[in-house]
């Protein structure tokens, strides 16, 4: 993929800019290409005022703007949306016990805001939309997994001349409000772990995979493709105990029970999805193992294969020990 080629001088915005996903957008995207700027035109559109503050810190470049806005508001995203060319749409409300408590406000954020995306960028003549998604809208058992289950079904149904694709990936290591940086915190203020059931799996994920696959969906994706990052997987009691190997003592657990909303296995592709999908790899830069599930227009022959039929999860991919779980979370650079 020649990052050059595809976006010199490309106009792009990222709702939910301030993010995880966000500032790794902006770092891959500000990067030098043998020896060449991208020259990417980036707007960050998000709610978060401070955190715009604390970005344009980070980034002190004059090709980012900002722009204070919700995606719930149409209008303002008809006003941002001019001579743009590609959206990531990376903006949601993801927190699943809040979810539950507030399943109205994650309709509004998720699903409708999506909706807005969609109807704002193909009005405005963007180019593509990438709308990131979550492996609990796959079997979606809380409110935030049907919002963005709904969110993605919105994205396949869209006709027009904006392609819109959905990106659907497990927990990103390390990205706010998750697990690992919770317990290190807690970790580093000598307070107990809370942990919900040591026998919870959970995918594993690198945020430089996401950015990866998100370029790729930008270059390769076709209107109603779903990417699907196949990523390995580890039980919470295993990153209790890769924790403990890294601070070379062993902490005190207390053990609060599933909470509302919770799986105990994560799911990313369900039955059907894996009779349709293609299987594909990046080799570059160390391989990323994902699939396409090509849209429903697609005119892609499947043929019967038996071993397809399993749902793909957290449960049955490939499950990581202790030291291999240590090695991503170092990798992810959070210890």
């Amino acid at each position: 993929m020649n990052l050059h080629q595809l976006f010199h001088q490309k106009r792009i915005l990222i709702t939910g800019g301030t993010g995880s996903f966000g500032n790794a957008l902006v770092q891959t995207l500000n990067r030098d290409v043998k020896g060449f700027p991208i020259g990417a035109i980036i707007t960050i559109f998000s709610r978060d005022e401070k955190k715009q503050q604390d970005m344009s810190l980070k980034f002190p470049k004059n090709n980012i703007n900002y722009i204070v806005g919700d995606v719930r508001d149409k209008d303002k995203l008809l006003s941002s949306f001019k001579n743009i060319d590609y959206v990531f749409h990376a903006a949601a409300l993801k927190h699943v016990p809040v979810g539950e408590k507030f399943p109205d406000e994650v309709l509004k954020t998720n699903t409708i805001g999506t909706k807005n995306v969609i109807e704002a960028a193909e009005e405005c003549g963007v180019k593509k939309v990438v709308n990131f998604s979550t492996d609990k809208a796959a079997f979606p058992i809380n409110a935030y997994g049907m919002s963005k289950a709904l969110a993605e079904k919105l994205v396949c149904a869209h006709r027009g001349d904006t392609i819109c694709v959905n990106l659907r990936y497990g927990n990103v290591i390390g990205s706010r409000g998750s697990v690992i940086p919770i317990f290190i915190d807690k970790i580093k203020k000598g307070m107990s772990l809370l942990v919900t059931n040591s026998y919870m799996t959970r995918f594993l994920l690198l945020l430089e995979h996401a950015v990866k696959l998100s370029l790729l969906c930008i270059s390769n994706g076709e209107a109603g493709d779903l990417f699907v990052i196949k990523s390995p997987a580890c039980t919470v009691g295993t990153i209790v105990k890769a924790l403990e190997l890294h601070y070379g003592q062993k902490f005190v657990i207390h053990k609060m029970g599933v909470r509302p909303g919770e799986k105990i296995h994560e799911t990313l592709l369900t039955p059907d999805e894996r009779f349709k999908a293609i299987d594909k790899a990046i080799k570059q830069e160390g391989d990323i193992t994902y699939t396409v599930v090509p849209s429903t227009r697609s005119n892609h022959l499947h043929s019967f294969e038996e071993h397809n039929l399993e749902p793909f999860t957290s449960e049955n991919t490939i499950r990581y020990g202790v030291e291999n779980t240590l090695y991503l979370i170092r990798k992810a650079g959070i210890l």
